[in-house]
């Protein structure tokens, strides 16, 4: 065993074309809900050996004990978020996993053969996605628990188990990166 399949998968996140919308269809169409919103989100870092720096907005609700998170990417620096010509990429777009150790879960992953794709952090979160060989397409990310991240997903799974699907937005927050 490792890493990976010692603990539950945390969150499925997926790139969108308009956050709002996709918000409102998620709420609507598949009762998930409430969301908290954060616009503007900077994450300074490296993708795929070279330094970047992206904006992003993000939406994050529950099913469960697992989390959604909805990415409409704003900046058109290389990153993750986009093709090489700068076109957002849309759909699925990683599972993710939260970490109590960041560095020794990144060597462990190197270890089996993943090869790292974007480390970057913010302040508030601390990220890296890697990918397989075996599986193109689809990234693997860890989310570094700290007790904001930890406490943030606590409480947004106590959000969702209340809600009461009158107001699709629980919070939305302006980082105004």
């Amino acid at each position: 065993m490792n890493a990976l399949t010692q603990k539950p998968i945390r969150q499925i996140a997926y790139l969108v074309e308009d956050l709002d919308a996709s918000v409102r269809h998620w709420a609507a169409g598949m009762g998930v809900g409430p969301w908290t919103l954060f616009r503007g989100t900077a994450m300074q870092g490296r993708y795929r050996g070279e330094d970047t720096r992206v904006v992003i907005d993000v939406g994050l609700s529950y099913r469960g004990e697992l989390q959604i998170e909805l990415i409409q990417v704003r900046s058109r620096t290389p990153s993750p978020y986009q093709h090489a010509n700068g076109r957002p990429r849309l759909g699925l777009h990683h599972i993710a996993w939260h970490s109590d150790d960041l560095d020794a879960d990144l060597a462990a992953a190197r270890a089996r053969g993943l090869q790292p794709v974007f480390e970057a952090g913010n302040g508030a979160v601390r990220v890296a996605y890697l990918e397989s060989p075996a599986e193109p397409g689809l990234l693997l990310e860890y989310i570094e628990a700290t007790p904001a991240v930890s406490d943030g997903f606590a409480a947004g799974v106590v959000a969702a188990r209340d809600w009461d699907r009158r107001e699709p937005i629980l919070h939305a927050i302006d980082l105004g990166a």
